[in-house]
């Protein structure tokens, strides 16, 4: 079964699936080793690695070292077409659609398409969309783009409807790292209304409550990242995959 196929399975039995993203720069290994474990026994669905810059060469190892204690998906989440690793179980094969950057667009893809290739690393193509967060994240300045405004739903449907039309697999919506404001439910609503495909949610979600707003207005995955970076514990992560699958449940039984 390949790596998307167990996503949509998360989101065909759960209604909604719940992923944690790592970053190597925010967290030693042996921390993001503990804190992969920890996910996995507490409901988490699959698991992405990457970050904005990558400042850390050991991508390889924490990859392998993570893939060696859990057994949910572990899928890359490049910043740039470097963050690759053989050991990884897939990739988003982002394009940054929301911006006018080509090297965001294109240009990234070329060069790793091969590389990818030649790891046999399954690539999940992504829509990947900025929306306004309320201050300058890592993402936006690094990619020399500007996010999609956060008040016109309308601009971000159109965008997401052209993604799908590429045949894109995942549309995904971003507020970036840390991020002040989260993505609008009214935004997520407009998405979930013209697409057949699946969406993610990520940027600004610090609580299970917050989660539960993005699944209930249309989200089909859940990301969270720096929550749980500065000191966590296992009844949060919980607390987040019981809120995200319960209402993923009462949706799917609806349906």
């Amino acid at each position: 079964m390949t790596v998307y196929q167990k996503l949509i399975d998360v989101v065909q039995k759960k209604g909604a699936g719940y992923l944690v993203l790592l970053d190597p720069d925010e967290c030693s290994r042996e921390d993001c080793v503990s804190l992969a474990r920890d996910c996995e026994a507490n409901g988490v669905d699959a698991l992405l690695i990457g970050g904005s810059i990558l400042f850390s060469v050991q991508l390889d190892e924490l990859v392998k070292a993570i893939k060696e204690v859990i057994s949910i998906p572990v899928i890359l989440f490049p910043g740039n077409g470097r963050q690759l690793s053989k050991y990884a179980d897939g990739i988003l094969f982002l394009s940054l659609i929301s911006g006018r950057n080509p090297n965001y667009l294109i240009g990234e893809q070329v060069l790793s398409a091969p590389i990818i290739q030649a790891l046999g690393l399954e690539p999940i193509s992504t829509g990947y969309i900025l929306i306004e967060s309320g201050k300058t994240t890592t993402v936006e300045f690094m990619s020399n783009t500007r996010p999609l405004p956060r008040e016109k739903p309308e601009i971000a449907m159109a965008h997401a409807l052209a993604a799908e039309y590429f045949g894109m697999k995942l549309v995904y919506l971003e507020c970036g790292s840390g991020a002040e404001l989260t993505v609008p439910e009214e935004i997520i609503r407009s998405l979930r209304k013209a697409l057949s495909i699946p969406i993610m949610v990520g940027g600004g979600i610090r609580t299970p409550e917050t989660a539960l707003l993005k699944v209930k207005a249309g989200a089909s995955f859940i990301v969270t990242g720096n929550i749980l970076e500065n000191g966590y514990s296992p009844s949060l992560i919980q607390s987040f995959a019981q809120a995200i699958h319960h209402q993923g449940k009462e949706k799917f039984k609806s349906i």
